[in-house]
């Protein structure tokens, strides 16, 4: 057992887990170009706010046609739910065995801040006793037109809910939602080349989606991949970035042409070695952006500059660290400007109508059942 997974019980509450050292490879599906060191960040001047506080374990956010706020939460974990070897195949300890409950919900926030349930009692599991009961449960949120669609981490058999597999879910108006595509069954029937065996999480621990033309493409971090769905339920690999990047844990994604996935990384932590990798949307890899950290999330902004969402930087090799995460500007020629700092473990964001970018804060690693986790404005200059 490597001391990276068992150190990694901190971030395992987001579904993230990575192996120390592991290997960066080459492959014919990837032709990346070298990436200029960046120039030393330089603070940029912006606004923060709390828009809403009191969620439990917020992830991904989109706004919805309504101009509501919609907040997928990953909820409080629980032991009402498990599941045995005999059953599936279990995540290996420390962070397996999993038992969850059904706490996880999906809130929508108004414009004036104020929060009511558009679905609750959804699956939300959590990591062994030993490894801190950390929780994951819905990942993310986003509309496809009118229907509001539902991206979960926490669900599955080896996160103890043989019944509920992790999938994309159809939210539906009278409060219930519907299977559209089982994902761990994708995963199950499509290995990718590059697993690696002491991080396995066998129905997968999908992190973040995107919107695009009708359909909607995640990323799964565990198994290392980017994936098409459809909303009739379609599943389809659009590249396996295991295969030629190794196992770096791709996290987040944006699209702006083309799609641009960050990754997480391996721990422990060392700042400037996470990627924002260029994709296109036949599955090249043809250059890969910025010396970052711990990336769980991309943005664009209304003039096309690039932000990221730096989960926690340090200047030395480290382990998940409270109040240091970073949200940075990402220029062209990749050097990385800083426009706030001092997050406390941030797991998403999102642009607004209004221009200002709303991010998840004390997203995971709290106690589950404080409702600690927020959303903050953040307003740019410049």
């Amino acid at each position: 057992m490597s001391t990276a997974r068992r150190s990694l019980i901190a971030i395992a509450a987001v579904g993230l887990v990575a192996c120390q050292d592991a290997p960066r490879l080459a492959g014919p599906s990837a032709d990346p170009v070298a990436t200029p060191a960046p120039a030393a960040a330089k603070a940029a001047t912006a606004t923060r706010s709390v828009f809403y506080a009191g969620l439990d374990n917020p992830r991904g956010l989109a706004f919805g046609p309504d101009g509501y706020l919609y907040v997928a939460e990953g909820g409080t974990g629980g032991t009402a739910e498990a599941t045995t070897e005999e059953q599936c195949e279990q995540v290996i300890p420390p962070v397996g065995p999993y038992t969850g409950d059904f706490t996880a919900r999906i809130s929508r926030i108004s414009p004036a801040g104020e929060r009511e349930t558009v679905i609750d009692g959804l699956p939300s599991s959590q990591t062994s006793e030993a490894s801190g009961s950390l929780v994951s449960g819905i990942a993310d949120v986003e509309f496809v037109g009118h229907t509001l669609y539902a991206l979960t981490a926490g669900a599955g058999c080896s996160h103890g809910f043989p019944d509920d597999p992790n999938g994309l879910y159809r939210v539906n108006s009278d409060g219930t939602w519907t299977l559209v595509a089982d994902l761990g069954a994708f995963l199950m029937a499509n290995p990718v080349v590059n697993a690696e065996e002491d991080d396995f999480e066998p129905d997968g621990t999908w992190y973040d989606m995107v919107a695009v033309r009708g359909d909607l493409y995640a990323v799964e971090p565990n198994h290392g991949e980017l994936d098409r769905i459809t909303t009739s339920g379609g599943v389809s690999r659009i590249v396996d970035i295991s295969a030629s990047q190794g196992h770096v844990v791709p996290t987040a994604i944006a699209y702006h042409g083309n799609f641009y996935v960050g990754n997480l990384s391996t721990f422990p932590s060392v700042d400037g070695d996470a990627t924002i990798y260029h994709i296109t949307p036949s599955g090249r890899i043809p250059e890969t952006i910025g010396s970052l950290t711990t990336v769980l999330g991309v943005a664009f902004d209304q003039q096309g500059r690039m932000y990221a969402l730096e989960s926690f930087v340090c200047s030395s090799p480290c382990f998940p660290t409270p109040e240091a995460g970073r949200l940075v500007r990402v220029h062209r020629d990749g050097t990385v400007e800083t426009v706030v700092d001092g997050l406390n473990f941030p797991t998403g964001m999102t642009f607004g109508p209004d221009g200002a970018l709303y991010v998840s804060v004390n997203g995971f690693g709290g106690p589950t059942n404080s409702g600690a986790g927020a959303i903050e404005r953040i307003v740019l200059s410049g």
